[in-house]
């Protein structure tokens, strides 16, 4: 089904930085299907701009607000009746955008879709992906979604009527190399420990421990990455490790704001 064949209209919103080698990818899975694409960069140096200015002329480079600021004035920019909100690393199999567009077509109401991901590390698709297979609500009327402030994390507000969960899964290849997938969950940890601390909230280093090993076994074994090989190992254990870095983060942020400043001679 073309964009011209649904009976509403559709905008696609992806924020970005230095994702030239992957985002062709998410919006190749786009153009001619979605009425209008919109995509804000936040300062990339790789050229990743140019390569969204090849398929939509709706590209804003803008500074770095952090993610909920980012989305929301992506999602202020769209002017499609419908809002699908997709990742640089992320994009869509053509089952999907026919299970979108058919369920568009039914007159969904004030409702949102949901999909799940399916989760692409190092190269192959994993079947039982831990925490990553929680659904995603990325579909949803425009005038029905705001989001948070947050730095990281920014579930979206809605006042929608419900959720409709869509079978067909967004591809998701997140993690480049080892080193992006450790960076990237330490990164997230220091943000998510500073809103808690912002929030009064403390933590322990028993509680990060425990949090950590609590976090592993509960992936590795109840969310079924044990069946995953060495892959699944490979990624409970750094889950483990994001579990202990946010309440680390926030065991350390406590200290370090009741010491004194450091004099130096």
């Amino acid at each position: 089904m073309s964009a011209r064949s649904r009976p509403c209209t559709l905008s696609v919103c992806m924020i970005c930085r230095d994702e030239a080698d992957r985002i062709e990818t998410a919006l190749q899975s786009v153009i001619g299907w979605a009425d209008e694409v919109v995509v804000f960069d936040s300062g990339s140096t790789d050229g990743t701009v140019d390569v969204a200015r090849r398929y939509t002329d709706r590209v804003f480079v803008t500074d770095w607000p952090g993610f909920g600021v980012q989305r929301q004035r992506c999602l202020e920019a769209a002017t499609g009746d419908w809002v699908l909100m997709l990742d640089a690393d992320e994009w869509l199999t053509p089952a999907l955008r026919d299970e979108i567009d058919a369920w568009l077509t039914s007159s969904p109401g004030n409702v949102a879709g949901q999909m799940r991901w399916r989760l692409w590390l190092f190269g192959r698709p994993l079947r039982f992906a831990g925490r990553f297979d929680a659904p995603q609500t990325r579909l949803y009327p425009r005038r029905s979604v705001s989001f948070p402030a947050l730095a990281v994390h920014e579930t979206p507000q809605l006042s929608t009527q419900g959720f409709h969960r869509l079978r067909g899964r967004i591809e998701h290849a997140s993690f480049r190399d080892y080193h992006q997938l450790a960076a990237k969950h330490l990164r997230y940890a220091c943000l998510l420990a500073e809103g808690k601390r912002q929030a009064g909230k403390r933590a322990s280093m028993p509680v990060a421990v425990l949090r950590a090993a609590w976090e592993f076994l509960h992936q590795y074994l109840l969310r079924g990455l044990v069946l995953e090989g060495n892959r699944g190992l490979l990624l409970a254990s750094v889950l483990a490790q994001y579990a202990f870095h946010k309440y680390a983060a926030l065991y350390v942020s406590a200290l370090t704001a009741t010491q004194p400043p450091q004099r130096h001679e």
